[in-house]
């Protein structure tokens, strides 16, 4: 069984990956830990609770960063023609929901839930990295007692998203970014090289939505906004970016992949782009030296995952 701490900032295609951890018959979310993006971070834990609480997720939710961890950095405006002005694609959702939300920051909470089950916990990360940085910073053991940390984020031989080299969840905090790929443990990069490639079209939500029950119905719902975003890039679908991450967690096969040092720019015109050495590769000496070797993520069999991800969800 994997257990699971989720870190997210929800996000349309944070629900779908959440609902997909939920309810796979092999992993156990033993926490969700929210972060600004998508939207605030009073917005994204509030989407956090709500979700727990249509969908029946036991696990607890722990408020995390609300501003980058170099905090000289401006905020951008939030994401609000991609994911809706709550979040959730402008469906209706309360403006409280009367759950309790674990009293611990999101990066003492994933701290001191690593260090209780050592060498079990996988970190799947699919907003920005500020709360494992934070944890990193504030208990840098942790990193030899985390199972691995799958993140959706970064493009490597793809174009950017939010400039011509840059993906958002590194370019919204990508000092944060360069502190968790360069630290002590395993990293699996799932970026736009093969997020941007596995969409689901409107038509094949919809036919989830006609066959599941409550939860794949909200879902449907929540994504239509999400959707009609994406009409400049797919042919009535969404790209389901996160749910690849979540994916990899089970089904690793599915995934082609290269190893190396990674390094993400910190500011100038190229703030956020993530930067491979692949493993192998001859280079004079220079800032990918002495780090760890990560994963990356480079190709995908596109509809075995949109296929998983569909009997996934439709499991009652």
């Amino acid at each position: 069984m994997h257990k699971v701490i989720y870190d997210t900032d929800p996000g349309v295609d944070d629900a779908m990956a959440l609902l997909f951890l939920h309810r796979h018959p092999e992993i156990d979310v033993i926490g969700i830990t929210t972060v600004f993006g998508n939207a605030s971070v009073e917005t994204t834990t509030r989407n956090a609770l709500f979700l727990k609480r249509e969908w029946d997720i036991p696990a607890p939710v722990a408020k995390g960063a609300s501003v980058t961890i170099d905090v000289a950095r401006a905020e951008r405006e939030w994401p609000a023609m991609v994911h809706g002005d709550n979040g959730l694609g402008n469906i209706e959702v309360p403006h409280t929901i009367d759950l309790p939300l674990d009293p611990r920051p999101a990066h003492r909470f994933i701290i001191d839930t690593v260090r209780a089950n050592p060498g079990e916990v996988r970190l799947v990360a699919v907003g920005r990295m500020t709360n494992l940085a934070m944890a990193l910073k504030e208990d840098p053991e942790i990193a030899g007692l985390v199972k691995d940390v799958v993140i959706m984020g970064g493009n490597f031989y793809v174009p950017g998203n939010v400039s011509p080299v840059a993906e958002a969840n590194i370019h919204g905090d990508p000092e944060a970014a360069d502190i968790v790929m360069t630290a002590p443990w395993k990293v699996v990069v799932i970026g736009l090289d093969v997020t941007s490639i596995t969409t689901m079209r409107r038509s094949y939500l919809g036919a989830m939505a006609a066959k599941g029950d409550a939860a794949v119905k909200l879902l449907d719902g929540l994504s239509q906004h999400y959707i009609d975003f994406y009409t400049h890039a797919v042919d009535d679908g969404m790209m389901v970016h996160d749910s690849c991450a979540a994916v990899y967690v089970v089904a690793p096969e599915l995934f082609t992949t290269i190893t190396g040092a990674v390094r993400v720019v910190c500011g100038g015109i190229a703030d956020g782009q993530t930067v491979i050495k692949p493993d192998g590769r001859r280079f004079p000496p220079g800032d990918w030296d002495g780090l760890p070797s990560q994963i990356v993520a480079t190709g995908i069999e596109s509809q075995k995952v949109i296929d998983l991800i569909r009997d996934t969800l439709l499991r009652a």
